[in-house]
């Protein structure tokens, strides 16, 4: 059949420019559209969320910082990349005889002092995974990022209960019900300080990093690439 004679001057659907953000202050992308994250070349970059939200995923999948490593991970672009799970995988070889909560404190005590080293050290941007749950430990992170004089940068990744907990399962590390319930209380009141649950308080907790950004999973999911500065 012979098509119509303006079905070739119609010119291709052009595809829309990708949308990049270089976070400033909070930013609140839940339910949003965004393809590209950017930030300065010396950033401290946190992703944070409760146990199962998906924070190694994350790592994993714009850092290739894949879950079996077990030592810091450094990137084809220059990312050093510190996963709690590396550590976990490292002490393993020494303790994995052991219940793992009995030796869960040393993993914490040694990814933290991974953390500050790499702060203190490391060149280039530093990918973090951090539950931030507890206020003393993204002071002290900020701290670090400070001494070192770095930007902080956070990804706070907002699930479901129900989410993170499938997340766990589909892990296979199962994070014990009272444990988890802590993490997820003081994740909503982290979430109210910030106002990501209702209108913005009069009195808001101060930021502790240059950036907040909130997303939730399929904002996540369809975010491409995350990518700094030149250094």
């Amino acid at each position: 059949m012979t098509p119509p004679l303006d079905s070739a001057a119609t010119p291709p659907p052009r595809s829309a420019p990708p949308r990049i953000i270089a976070p400033h202050a909070l930013v609140d992308l839940r339910a949003g559209e965004v393809d590209q994250l950017h930030y300065p070349a010396t950033s401290v970059l946190v992703f944070a969320g409760v146990p199962g939200a998906g924070k190694s995923t994350a790592l994993h999948r714009f850092f290739a910082a894949g879950p079996d490593a077990e030592e810091p991970v450094r990137t084809a672009s220059g990312a050093l990349v510190l996963d709690s799970n590396h550590t976990r995988n490292r002490l393993r070889h020494r303790l994995g005889l052991l219940p793992y909560p009995l030796w869960r404190p040393l993993v914490h005590l040694a990814h933290y002092r991974a953390i500050r080293d790499a702060l203190r050290t490391a060149d280039g941007p530093v990918a973090i995974h951090d539950c931030a749950t507890f206020a003393w430990s993204r002071r002290m992170i900020a701290r670090w990022a400070q001494a070192g004089r770095r930007e902080l940068h956070m990804v706070l990744i907002d699930v479901p209960p129900t989410q993170a907990r499938h997340g766990q399962v589909t892990r296979g590390r199962r994070v014990n019900s009272v444990a988890f319930s802590a993490h997820c209380r003081r994740w909503e009141r982290m979430m109210q300080s910030l106002g990501a649950r209702g209108p913005v308080p009069t009195d808001p907790a101060p930021l502790e990093s240059a950036s907040v950004v909130i997303v939730d999973r399929p904002t996540l999911s369809a975010v491409t690439r995350i990518t700094f500065d030149a250094a």
